[in-house]
């Protein structure tokens, strides 16, 4: 009797879940909807794109290579100097910021100081500052640094991280015990290889975390460059792809063309991000491994 109530309760489970299934499939479509969109209109010409076909499949003719060159190739080849920008402010970015997110947040989470629960506020404070309100005050302090129109005026404001030194506080106080600390301090090992042998490789899945978050906020970064670069040489790709489009609004009859450069130039601005994504997915589940042997 039991076994029949369990089978029926198994057979009536998945219906609690269809109205979440739907929602979820909806989602998928929503998302993927407009990226589907970027694929099939990056293979066509101008006349392609405006000729009032459908937007949403290919055309007879399909020249991914040809935008390809040609896109690589406009303005002196700016396009490919605007993504090497992009990947050196997204590293330098990115890195750093892990960096100083892991060590804030391991100190947080683990030392006892002064003014240690003041020090946590504020940087929670700062999670509730838009990063666009910052904009200007970065802006001036910079310029009489003499740092603006450089590429340390968008890479330095990219090393601050108050998300990520919270998500590293709020996982070293969980993932790390403090007696397996004070084992290795007990067998004569000092505070910064206490860290990196023991506490670095359990904070792991929250370093891949820290680090792709971070590497794709300075990648997809558009208000702090824009503000703070003039010289088009510097400019990472998302400000970069803003110009043309500037240009291509402006110049109805000659932007035509310009509009495919700009629809394939945001779906190869895209791919490193992918890249990036699967690269670093394998160490999300090596670490939850690893949590779930320990």
């Amino acid at each position: 009797m039991a076994d029949q109530t369990s089978v029926r309760a198994g057979a009536r489970r998945p219906q609690h879940y269809l109205p979440l299934q739907i929602l979820l499939g909806f989602l998928v479509i929503y998302f993927l909807v407009p990226f589907w969109w970027v694929i099939v209109n990056s293979s066509k010409d101008a006349p392609g794109l405006f000729g009032g076909g459908n937007t949403l499949w290919f055309t007879d003719r399909i020249d991914y290579l040809g935008n390809l060159r040609q896109l690589f190739t406009y303005d002196g080849g700016i396009y490919l100097r605007w993504i090497l920008n992009s990947t050196l402010y997204a590293i330098a970015g990115g890195i750093g910021a892990t960096v100083l997110a892991v060590m804030a947040g391991y100190g947080f989470a683990k030392y006892r100081f002064a003014a240690r629960r003041f020090s946590f506020a504020v940087v929670l404070g700062a999670l509730m500052v838009p990063a666009t309100a910052l904009v200007i005050p970065t802006f001036i302090m910079f310029s009489r640094l003499g740092l603006t129109n450089t590429v340390w005026a968008v890479i330095l404001p990219s090393l601050l991280n108050p998300f990520g030194v919270y998500l590293m506080h709020v996982y070293a106080r969980d993932a790390v015990p403090d007696e397996l600390l004070d084992a290795a301090r007990v067998d004569g090992a000092g505070e910064v290889r206490t860290f990196l042998q023991i506490a670095l490789p359990l904070m792991r899945p929250a370093v891949v975390t820290v680090l792709l978050l971070s590497a794709v906020a300075s990648w997809n970064n558009y208000f702090l460059p824009l503000a703070m670069l003039s010289d088009n040489r510097l400019f990472p790709v998302t400000v970069g792809l803003g110009l043309w489009q500037g240009i291509a609004s402006a110049n109805n009859s000659g932007g035509t063309s310009l509009w495919s450069l700009i629809i394939l130039g945001s779906l190869v601005s895209v791919i490193p991000l992918v890249i990036a994504f699967f690269s670093l997915q394998r160490h999300w589940r090596g670490g939850l491994s690893v949590g779930g042997l320990r």
